[in-house]
Formats: structure tokens, sequence, C-alpha cells
């Protein structure tokens, strides 16, 4: 009961904390509520001692032989530096509406290699992962006026995922939860349009184990399954923020899927394929 107790008032104190976040983040200029933000990742560092070593014993994992201890340390400062810039961009986007003030602090690149995919007419499915602000991703296709629908796994908190739910489907787009997402996504492929599926993440659906940095991760198989079922191409979509200040969007051309009539085998093998596109990122942008 005490546990309950706690988690209702963590939770009930991070919905307020999100909420006073929003109302004043349009007080100052950009720049400042960054780095204002990337003050408070800094705090969170210093104050966040499990979830500071369970960052630093991660990165350890990734790149313990190929950096040092003081290097990897550095890597973890500056992921809750950019975790708190990029959620403070997030919220201070919230009421973003259009494609004018989307492109104030947005780039867009590769977006030709989705015309090119979509215009084979059997719908888009980006594989993504939880790399920097990857929400406005979801703004950006939504203000494009696609036929957009990104699934999600819900936050445990119904007042937070009411608030991210409404985020999510304005503008447009169509945010489903993933136990939810099965015959809607399908739906919008046949129709023609897009699916967005982060599949860095494991969780209670069907996965597969392929290599992750040099180990075994267990990995979400929707992405490669939808592709194989409904033919629909496939898109890496990644963000970071830039240091020119600038969230960049990248949509890489279409990954070529194997497709040899054996599913369980095309899946595991394109599986690993998406992953290896997702630790080249990692690896690009650490932090």
């Amino acid at each position: 009961m005490l546990r309950t107790v706690r988690k209702k008032i963590k939770y009930r104190l991070i919905y307020f904390v999100v909420k006073f976040l929003i109302a004043i983040a349009n007080w100052m200029p950009r720049s400042m509520w960054l780095s204002f933000c990337g003050q408070l990742g800094r705090i969170a560092y210093a104050l966040a001692v499990k979830s500071k070593a369970r960052t630093i014993e991660h990165l350890t994992l990734a790149f313990g032989h190929e950096k040092s201890p003081e290097e990897i340390k550095t890597i973890s400062r500056d992921v809750f530096v950019m975790l708190g810039k990029n959620a403070g961009d997030v919220l201070r986007a919230t009421d973003v509406s259009s494609m004018e003030e989307l492109n104030k602090f947005v780039v867009m690149k590769g977006f030709e290699n989705f015309d090119i995919a979509n215009a084979r007419g059997k719908g888009v499915v980006f594989v993504a992962c939880h790399m920097g602000a990857f929400e406005f991703q979801i703004t950006s296709m939504a203000l494009r006026k696609l036929n957009f629908m990104v699934i999600g796994t819900p936050l445990k908190d119904k007042r937070l995922n009411d608030l991210m739910w409404k985020h999510r489907n304005r503008n447009g787009t169509n945010a489903v939860e993933r136990d939810k997402a099965t015959f809607p996504m399908l739906k919008t492929l046949k129709a023609g349009g897009s699916v967005a599926l982060l599949i860095d993440q494991d969780t209670k659906v069907k996965s597969t184990f392929v290599d992750f940095f040099g180990m075994p991760a267990s990995t979400p198989v929707g992405a490669a399954l939808l592709a194989l079922k409904t033919g629909a191409a496939v898109l890496p979509a990644f963000s970071h923020l830039g240091d020119d200040g600038l969230q960049h969007i990248e949509i890489l051309p279409e990954i070529p899927l194997r497709n040899t009539g054996n599913e369980e085998d095309d899946i595991q093998f394109n599986t690993q394929v998406f992953t290896r596109y997702i630790e080249d990122r990692i690896r690009k942008y650490p932090s």
C-alpha cells in the first residue's frame, strides 16, 4: 500500500511539473528555454542516482570495448542534458499547428524517399526508435496531411497518458495503443497510409532475439511482419537535436526486404537488418 501511495504521489507530481513547464515554455526565446531545460537535465543527472548508474551501465555494455570509462561518463551526462532539451522542445511545441511554425525549428531531410516509396501505393512502415525528439516525426507527418498512424505503449499514469495521446492525435495523426493496433495498422496500410513503429523496446509483443551492440536483444517483429504481409515499403526515420540548435528529422531510403517464403526466417533476418540501422544511428549520436 505504501508503494502504491508513493507511485500516486510521484505521478501526480510529474503531471503538475509537466503542465507547469508547458505553461511557461514560451515565456522565453527557444535557445534560452533549451539551455534552461538542459540544466534541468544536469540536475537530474546529479540527483537521479539509480538512473545515472543504469545509463552508465548500458553505455558500458554498448561501448565498453570502444570507449574509456571517462568517455562513457561524459556521454552519460550528455544523455541527461539532451533528454532535458528534447523534452523541453516537445513541451514548448504542444501548440504548433502549421508547417510554417514547425519549419522554424525542425529540418526535414530525405522526404523524397517517402514520396518514392509511397508512390507504390502499398503503404509505408516507418522504423524508428526512442531517440531524440521523435515526437516531431509525428507532428511533421500529421501537418503534411498524410494518412499516418503511430503505435505506442501507454504510460502507467492515466493523466500523463491522456496528455501524451492528446498531443499525438493533434493535427490528424491516429495514435493507437500497441495492444489495439493490429487491425488498424492493416487497414491503414491497405489504404496506402503510413505506420510508425518504434522497435527498440522490449515489450510484451511477438519478438525475436537479434544482435544489438554485440548482444542478443529481444526485439518486436511487428515492422517486419507487417511489411511481409502487406508489401509495404520500410523506411528508417530518425531524429536528433543538431549543433545548430535545430531538430533534424532524416528519412533514409527504403530498406530492401528479404522475402523467401520462409516467414520465420524472413522475420528474423529483416528485424536484424532494421536493428542494425538503429545501432548505426546510436553510434553516430550516442548522447
